[in-house]
């Protein structure tokens, strides 16, 4: 196991060779700078392994494999961007950058099968919280990774709007 406070520091010349694989799930939201700030932090390690994930969900309505063409634009975008910004985390190697288009009903459950996939000692996602019904929410897809995940979970929780406990709204 990966500890956190390790992936901050320097690594040392023994660990040097252990390669260290992070799962990075954007969205196209503001919060999606703050997490790459932070993956920035953790690129900095010697052998860090990126797949940055993005995930169109299908509605339950539709075929799983349907053609959503706008979403999937969008997706790409997100992830080009992304990889520009991850890229400088790592010292311009490209090769240590993957990016995953996912199509699936649960973004949550994606984003934990492409973690076993990868073989991830960690998952990094961002979320806000949101009042839904008068009670603050986190969201399905990081309720589902942090109840499922294989491996270490680092959530950043975005900074509360001020004034805001009350109106902020359900997604």
């Amino acid at each position: 196991m990966v500890n956190l406070r390790q992936a901050f520091r320097q690594v040392s010349p023994e660990k040097a060779g252990i390669p260290y694989r992070l799962v990075v799930y954007v969205t196209g939201a503001p919060d999606d700078q703050r997490l790459l700030e932070i993956v920035e932090k953790i690129g900095q390690r010697q052998n860090t392994f990126i797949t940055i994930a993005y995930v169109v969900e299908v509605q339950q309505s539709m075929p799983l494999d349907a053609e959503l063409p706008a979403e999937i634009e969008r997706g790409e975008l997100v992830l080009h961007n992304a990889e520009l910004f991850a890229t400088r985390c790592v010292g311009g190697r490209r090769d240590h950058i993957n990016t995953e288009l996912l199509q699936a009903r649960s973004s949550g459950a994606a984003i934990v099968d492409e973690a076993i996939d990868s073989e991830a000692d960690a998952i990094m996602l961002s979320c806000s919280i949101r009042k839904k019904h008068g009670r603050p929410m986190i969201g399905d897809a990081v309720d589902y990774v942090l109840r499922n995940a294989p491996c270490e979970v680092i959530v950043i929780r975005q900074e509360m709007p001020r004034g805001s406990s009350e109106e902020t709204s359900a997604q």
